[in-house]
C-alpha cells in the first residue's frame, strides 16, 4: 500500500468551506455519549482547519437508520461532546439531504473559527448506494473535501468515496496516521513480520489468513480458531469450539503457508476447563492428552513461550484477535502476556506494533497496553479487509496519481 495521499498540508484551506467526513458513530446511553474516543480521534484535524481559517462542515453516520429520517439517530446527540473536545462553537445542522437548504443557511451564518455539523447522512437512502445526485447536494455545501474516517473507508458512499472524486480532496490527520500506521504493518514493513490472529471462528477469517500467508514471515494461530487447525492436525479437541467441517480449509491454508516459506505457530498446550464461567477449575494439557470431556479456552504456558521466542525474533507484529476467552478470568492469560511482551518490546524501540479489531482493542485495553503499542485502529471492519488485502474505496478515492 503507497502512502501517496494529498493531507492538509497540501490544502489551502483560509476561507474555505471543508467538508470533513468524519466518525462520530459513538456509543451513547439515554442522551448522553458514553465513550467519545472516535470524537477525540478526529478533534485534530477539525481544529487545525478552523485554526487556518477554514470552516470545518462533519459528515457523519449514526447508527443504521437504512435511509430513513429517524430522531433517535439524530447526530444532535455529539454537539455537547463535541464542542467540549474540539473547544470551538458548533452549529447543528438539521437536514433530511433531499433538500440542503437549511443546511447552507447554517453553513453561511457561521462565524470564523466555529464548525458545523450536519444531520446523520444516512438519513437519505442515496448516501449508502453513492447516488450522483446526493454527491452533488453535499459537494455544493463545500469548497473542499477531506476524510478522516477510516473506519467507513471499506465501504464506497456518497460521503466517503463519491465526494472525493467530487471535489479537491486529501487527508485529515487521523486518516494520515492510520494509513502510515498500515504502511508501517504490511504495506512496507520491516522484516521480519509476524502477525498475530485470534479469535473464536476461522469461518469469518479465511480471506484474512489466506492472504498474510503470502506477507508474512509467522503467522500466529490462537483463540477457538486455533482449534480447528488443532483437529485438523489429528489432535482431539474434545468439546473446544472447533470448526470440524473447515479440516480441509485448515489444512488447504497451512499448504498455501509453507509454499510461502511462511511459518504457522499453533499453541502446544492448552487451558482446559469443564465449564464456560469465570475462575472455573482448570488445568493444561499437551495436545495430545486434551480431556474428552474438556474445553480448550487458552493457549497453555509452552505455547506463550513459543509464541514470545517468535516475537523476539521479528521487527514488526500485526495483531488482529485475542488468544483465547480473555473475557473470563483466568482464560486471558495468554493474551494479556504476549500483549505484555509486546509492548515492552515496542517500548524499547525493538518492535513496530499494529492492532486493530474490536475484541483486540478491548483485549489490549484489559491487558493495560493498548497506549503502547504503535499504533491501534479502532477501524474494526476497515482494518479487517485491510488485513486481508482487499482495496478500501475511500482510501484509493484519495491517492495522488
Amino acid at each position: 500500500m503507497s502512502v501517496a495521499f494529498k493531507t492538509l498540508d497540501d490544502l489551502s484551506l483560509d476561507g474555505k468551506r471543508v467538508l470533513v467526513r468524519v466518525d462520530l458513530n459513538v456509543p451513547t446511553k439515554d442522551g448522553k455519549v458514553t465513550d467519545a474516543t472516535r470524537i477525540e480521534r478526529v478533534a485534530l484535524t477539525i481544529a487545525e482547519i478552523a485554526n487556518k481559517g477554514g470552516l470545518p462542515i462533519l459528515l457523519a453516520h449514526f447508527g443504521r437508520p437504512k435511509g430513513k429520517v429517524d430522531p433517535a439517530m439524530s447526530l444532535e446527540v455529539v454537539v455537547g461532546d463535541l464542542r467540549r473536545i474540539v473547544g470551538k462553537p458548533v452549529h447543528f445542522a438539521r437536514t433530511d439531504w433531499t433538500d440542503v437548504s437549511e443546511a447552507r443557511k447554517v453553513i453561511e451564518s457561521a462565524e470564523p473559527g466555529s464548525v458545523v455539523l450536519l444531520e446523520n447522512t444516512r438519513f437519505h437512502p442515496g448516501e449508502e448506494a453513492n447516488d450522483p445526485e446526493l454527491v452533488a447536494r453535499m459537494a455544493s455545501l463545500g469548497d473542499l473535501y477531506v476524510n478522516d474516517a477510516f473506519s467507513a473507508a471499506h465501504r464506497a458512499h456518497a460521503s466517503t468515496e463519491g465526494l472525493a472524486h467530487a471535489l479537491p480532496s486529501a487527508a485529515g490527520r487521523a486518516m494520515e496516521a492510520e494509513l502510515k500506521a498500515l504502511e508501517q504493518g504490511l504495506g512496507n514493513p520491516q522484516k521480519p513480520v509476524i502477525a498475530v490472529v485470534g479469535g473464536a471462528k476461522v469461518s469469518t477469517k479465511i480471506d484474512l489468513l489466506e492472504n498474510l500467508v503470502t506477507r508474512v514471515e509467522g503467522l500466529v494461530i490462537g483463540g477457538g480458531m486455533a482449534n480447528t487447525f488443532i483437529y485438523a492436525l489429528g489432535y482431539d479437541v474434545g468439546k473446544s469450539l472447533c470448526e470440524r467441517d473447515l479440516k480441509d480449509t485448515a489444512l488447504r491454508i497451512m499448504d498455501k503457508a509453507e509454499e510461502a516459506r511462511c511459518a504457522i505457530i499453533l499453541p502446544i498446550d492448552g487451558v482446559v476447563a469443564w465449564h464456560f464461567e469465570a475462575n472455573t477449575p482448570s488445568r493444561v494439557y499437551g495436545l495430545d492428552a486434551i480431556d474428552k470431556d474438556g474445553m480448550v479456552l487458552d493457549a497453555g504456558p509452552q505455547s506463550v513461550e513459543k509464541i514470545k521466542t517468535a516475537i523476539n525474533e521479528a521487527k514488526t507484529v500485526v495483531w488482529n484477535g485475542p488468544l483465547g476467552a480473555f473475557e473470563i478470568a483466568p482464560f486471558d492469560t495468554a493474551t494479556v502476556d504476549v500483549a505484555r511482551h509486546v509492548a515492552e518490546r515496542t517500548r524499547k524501540g525493538l518492535l513496530t506494533s499494529v492492532a486493530g479489531g474490536g475484541d483486540t482493542v478491548a483485549a489490549l485495553a484489559h491487558a493495560g497496553v493498548k497506549d503502547d503499542f504503535t499504533y491501534v485502529s479502532t477501524a474494526g471492519g476497515a482494518f479487517l479487509e485491510w488485513m486481508e488485502g482487499k482495496p478500501l474505496p475511500g482510501v484509493d478515492a484519495l491517492r495522488q496519481g
